[in-house]
């Protein structure tokens, strides 16, 4: 399985859909406990430097008294989310061969250091294209006061065990990261909700105060972000892996990557979505603004061994809504002449 055979999305007319796990929703024992010093590390890791991510005085400018944790930072939680799914439901899933292909974040209000977040998941849909089965899981995320953060979705590809030539197994078993799933007793790590089938309740997101640098009024439709950019070398992709929990070796094995048809290491999807966050942030002044934000990978990002690898970034105003004060923002994403994103779209809200 190659990176740009996942890519693409399954067409329609060419999917088997499969009920047995659709609909199952579960909730991860424990909590997640958002360390102030996590935040820090994540935050160096996606390259998110506004100050809030890293000095209360920043964080209190915006109206809070925690580190505000970047855009994105839920994916660390929603990868522990996605072992935990691994290891005790889909587990007929080969664990080196599973690929992102799109994730959605719904912001309803920041994370912060000091939050206790309870996370609750839904497989929404499993659909079998050729050899690959496309699972879409959606998320929720509440605090301690039990107040939604973050509502989203994912979908991953991946191939059942059985599926997988036993030769690359082998091969990828000796680069592959050994993880021991973590089990709080010997009910495992997930509680299944009595309400499969029910759509997730999610209510609408209350308008929030935010302190943007753009002036709505001066803005139009079609009007470009300046460009942007980022670097990335091989202890960038070591150090997101770490940060991030994300084990898998295409990010720092030539063979790994070698082994699944790549040309050399690649970049983390998530990584280049944090990355673009901080690409919209500097220009919104106010990681808070945004309220959505959306992508689907179409392409990777190689990170050779001895150069740095640079990450171009542009944007444009698609909409705007004078009522709301919001608009829809186009983001664009390309490396070594490849585009990374076949949609990147931000929802904003701008003071």
């Amino acid at each position: 399985m190659t990176r740009e055979q996942t890519m693409a999305q399954p067409e329609t007319g060419a999917v088997g859909q499969s009920t047995g796990l659709a609909g199952r929703r579960f909730q991860v024992r424990d909590h997640y406990e958002v360390g102030r010093e996590k935040v820090r590390e994540f935050a160096r890791a996606v390259q998110n430097h506004h100050g809030a991510h890293q000095r209360e005085p920043d964080a209190r400018k915006l109206g809070y008294e925690g580190l505000i944790a970047p855009p994105t930072f839920a994916s660390v939680i929603g990868m522990a989310s996605t072992r935990a799914l691994l290891d005790s439901v889909l587990t007929d899933y080969d664990l080196t061969q599973v690929l992102q292909t799109d994730q959605v974040f719904e912001m309803r209000r920041p994370i912060l250091a000091g939050d206790r977040m309870q996370t609750e998941v839904l497989i929404d849909s499993l659909r079998q294209f050729g050899d690959n089965d496309f699972i879409h899981v959606k998320f929720v995320l509440r605090n301690q006061h039990g107040e939604i953060a973050q509502v989203g979705s994912s979908t991953i590809v991946a191939r059942r065990g059985a599926d997988v030539d036993p030769n690359l197994v082998e091969a990828v078993e000796s680069i592959f990261m050994h993880v021991r799933p973590s089990e709080l007793d010997e009910t495992g790590p997930l509680a299944e909700l009595p309400v499969a089938g029910v759509p997730l309740d999610i209510p609408a997101r209350e308008p929030a105060l935010v302190h943007t640098l753009p002036a709505f009024e001066e803005l139009s439709p079609g009007t470009a972000l300046p460009a942007g950019s980022a670097r990335l070398t091989r202890g960038d992709l070591a150090n997101y892996a770490g940060v991030s929990g994300d084990p898998n070796p295409i990010h720092f094995s030539d063979r790994a990557a070698e082994l699944v048809g790549l040309p050399t290491v690649v970049a983390h999807g998530m990584l280049t979505m944090g990355l673009a966050a901080d690409y919209l942030t500097s220009w919104l002044g106010d990681p808070t603004a945004i309220e959505k934000f959306s992508v689907r990978f179409s392409g990777f990002v190689p990170v050779a061994a001895d150069a740095a690898t640079t990450v171009d970034f542009s944007g444009k105003i698609k909409s705007l809504d004078a009522g709301s004060r919001t608009g829809t923002i186009m983001l664009s994403g390309a490396a070594d002449g490849r585009k990374l994103f076949g949609r990147a779209l931000a929802e904003v809200r701008f003071a």
